[in-house]
């Protein structure tokens, strides 16, 4: 009898192997997997969880663009399959958003096009524009998806390192030549997850540059435009005169307008790139949901009118955040650099186990602080080898919410270092 349970056991352990694919190892979530184990853990022995570990703004959109989703989920019309591009309407107005915001012209036909979130995009714009065995440059740390859609699509990453010394900013004239010559696309962040770092004109110039001269696309994740700091506005690579020719630039209304849960962003630039990844998707989805996308349209709008009226919008929410987090972190002992931009602190560890000789990785530290202190952060490996070393915290808790977790964390060190 046990015999044939233990065979049973092998062969169901076989299917599973069989139908799994060898790019799932690939795809590098597996860290957010392992984290969320922790945070369970922590509930179930009763910790009071402060979970600052993933950038999923905690307020909802405005009353305005919630009214405008609701009335449009009731209309009888609504429920037809939309089109895979986005309607007209909503690209329009994306566009016009574009040039009030960055001063950027648009062609909402042939140069836009509509996404379930940019994390859409992002996933499949590779399968787009490249072919299994070509290269891409691929910042390092970076957001998990970036790597994640060259294993779909069977190409070949060459890593970008961000590192202090830096600014966090890539050193694109280390780029060996050969690789400049095989590289296909470039993928740029700015400002910058998990990194918080953020890019001036000067730089997108440079890159642009670059770029036109190795015939190399730009690739430009701006999910964070509306949320720079001390007066800061971060801008668009489609800025730089005659960018369109060589970049696209993805936009995403999660964290502007705090509508993530609704799955709407857009992709703008290169008419070339941005119709490959239309005609990719017009085989493989029916696009946004139309009451979503006349949400999506409400929210622009008022973005629009913010802008006129000189508001901040979501920057001033995250810049308070930011501000009462550092204060009191830095209070505790902890001197974290003050991110200008983005909704995340990208924290150098205080210790490593250096006094005790006792070496210990950022995943290591980030789970015995949540263990201790039920802190949730993200230890800084999840996105790359250049991480190790860093933690990054997401500021998706109100100002008291956070001053409370930075005096956790400041007894969790203390104990660590006494």
């Amino acid at each position: 009898m046990s015999e044939r349970l233990t065979n049973a056991s092998a062969g169901e352990d076989a299917a599973q192997g069989r139908w799994r694919s060898s790019r799932l190892p690939q795809l590098g979530s597996s860290i957010f997997a392992e984290v969320a184990g922790w945070k369970a853990e922590a509930l179930r022995k009763g910790l009071d969880l402060i979970d600052l570990g993933i950038g999923s703004p905690d307020r909802p959109p405005t009353d305005s663009v919630r009214e405008t989703l609701a009335a449009a989920a009731l209309r009888t019309d609504a429920y037809g399959y939309p089109s895979s591009a986005g309607s007209i309407a909503f690209r329009r107005q994306a566009a016009e958003w574009m040039q009030r915001r960055f001063g950027v012209t648009v062609d909402p036909e042939r140069e836009l096009l509509t996404l379930m979130g940019s994390q859409d995009g992002l996933a499949h714009l590779a399968l787009a524009v490249t072919d299994p065995g070509d290269v891409a440059l691929v910042p390092d740390p970076g957001y998990p998806i970036y790597a994640a859609s060259l294993a779909l699509a069977g190409v070949t990453p060459y890593f970008l390192p961000l590192r202090a010394d830096n600014g966090f900013l890539p050193d694109l004239d280390a780029v060996p030549g050969n690789i400049w010559r095989k590289a296909k696309f470039m993928l740029l962040n700015f400002p910058a997850n998990p990194v918080a770092a953020t890019a001036d004109l000067t730089f997108f110039e440079r890159a642009a540059a670059l770029a036109r001269k190795h015939g190399v696309l730009i690739v430009h994740d701006l999910a964070y435009s509306e949320m720079g700091f001390d007066g800061y506005r971060p801008p668009s690579i489609l800025e730089v005169p005659g960018a369109a020719d060589i970049a696209v630039e993805f936009h995403s209304l999660s964290k502007s307008f705090n509508m993530a849960g609704c799955r709407i962003g857009f992709l703008a630039g290169n008419a070339g790139a941005v119709g490959a990844l239309k005609e990719l998707k017009a085989n493989i989805d029916y696009g946004v949901f139309e009451a979503v996308q006349e949400a999506g349209i409400a929210a622009l709008k008022e973005g629009i009118a913010a802008l006129e009226a000189g508001r901040p919008g979501v920057s001033e929410i995250y810049e308070r955040r930011r501000n009462a987090f550092l204060r009191q972190l830095r209070a505790e002992g902890w001197d974290v650099p003050a991110p200008k931009a983005t909704m995340f602190v990208w924290a150098p560890l205080p210790f490593r186990g250096e006094e005790t000789g006792d070496r210990r990785t950022s995943r290591v530290i980030a789970k015995e602080m949540l263990e201790e202190t039920g802190v949730a952060v993200i230890p800084g490996d999840a996105f790359g080898r250049e991480g190790e070393g860093y933690v990054r915290i997401a500021l998706v808790e109100e100002p008291e919410r956070l001053a409370e977790a930075a005096r956790r964390i400041g007894a969790f060190i203390r104990n660590r270092v006494r």
